[in-house]
């Protein structure tokens, strides 16, 4: 039967358990709309600055305004495409000029079940917006993180449970499937976190990796990547089961910035199978945590972003 990495010992974590965040930085991708507005907003509400990473920047100026009304620290925005290697380089290098330091760098952003697509750089659409540029962007910025000695949030899904990865089939060139490349991108995003924190602790890393899933929450992603039926169901279906954003955003919070969230740990909603509720320990199903296969993922995302990780990543060490 599928079980919690850990036992962290709550079920109903709150951001009012939140620490006073003042001083510390948040970079989030995705931060416009949805989980990671709201992650920002509970965020910056405890006093943290926010580096949103939006691909759109006119488009996330009212969000970032927004944020810049409710909470107590500064609001920066940066500009990245993450299913575009360049961008993902070029926008890490702006972080860098706002940037000292990261107490939490947030892989949230993504999309889900688009029409078959390929990006500049040849990848499927979902692989490259989930996966694998948020895989580059953890690294390019690890060495910011150090020197917080802060953490690396990667927002998976509920959706890992119901397929194992297909290394064979990274791409989804084969009877492409809208819903089975969502849950291959998710997946990634699990087994990702799991090596990453296992890595960091090897190489004495002063960072660590947590992972999360908001449940079933509704956001923009229902709307803007679905097609056909599934919008349609979706649209039906989000207003009457899916909880409000703000709630899907307590693990994301959590997971970045509670003192209760143990490293590689994965946290989400506790009820409806884990589709709403309180928030704790969520299940990792056992082909998310093959780590022969966790290790050949990394090696195959070291290639295809033409990236080799340095770990630990501090300047001279």
């Amino acid at each position: 039967m599928p079980t919690a990495l850990f036992n962290s010992g709550f079920k109903n974590w709150t951001p009012d358990q939140l620490p006073d965040l003042s001083g510390k930085t948040y970079v989030i991708t995705g931060a416009n709309s949805g989980i990671g507005f709201e992650a920002a907003r509970h965020l910056g509400k405890a006093g943290a600055d926010i580096v949103m990473v939006c691909r759109t920047p006119a488009k996330a100026k009212p969000a970032q305004l927004a944020l810049a009304n409710e909470i107590k620290g500064k609001v920066d925005l940066v500009q990245m495409d993450l299913s575009d290697l360049s961008s993902v380089r070029k926008g890490a290098v702006e972080v860098r000029k706002i940037c000292g330091k990261i107490d939490g760098l947030i892989n949230n952003a993504g999309i889900m079940q688009t029409p078959q697509s390929k990006t500049v750089d040849g990848f499927d659409l979902q692989m490259a917006s989930n996966h694998l540029g948020h895989f580059l962007l953890s690294g390019l910025l690890l060495d910011l993180v150090e020197i917080a000695e802060g953490r690396i949030v990667v927002v998976s899904s509920i959706a890992h449970k119901y397929k194992a990865l297909n290394l064979d089939n990274f791409m989804s060139d084969i009877k492409y499937s809208a819903t089975d490349a969502y849950i291959q991108s998710k997946l990634a995003n699990l087994m990702f976190a799991i090596e990453l924190d296992r890595r960091l602790q090897a190489g004495g890393s002063k960072a660590i990796c947590i992972a999360c899933h908001p449940g079933f929450s509704n956001t923009q992603l229902q709307s803007t990547g679905p097609k056909g039926l599934l919008k349609i169901l979706y649209k039906a279906m989000a207003p009457l089961m899916a909880q409000p954003s703000a709630k899907g955003s307590i693990p994301t919070v959590l997971a970045a910035a509670g003192n209760e969230a143990k490293r590689g740990g994965y946290y989400g909603p506790q009820r409806l199978s884990e589709a709403r509720g309180g928030v704790g320990d969520a299940i990792v199903v056992d082909h998310a945590r093959d780590e022969d296969k966790q290790a050949k993922l990394w090696n195959m995302s070291e290639e295809l972003v033409g990236f080799e990780w340095r770990i630990p990543a501090l300047k001279g060490v």
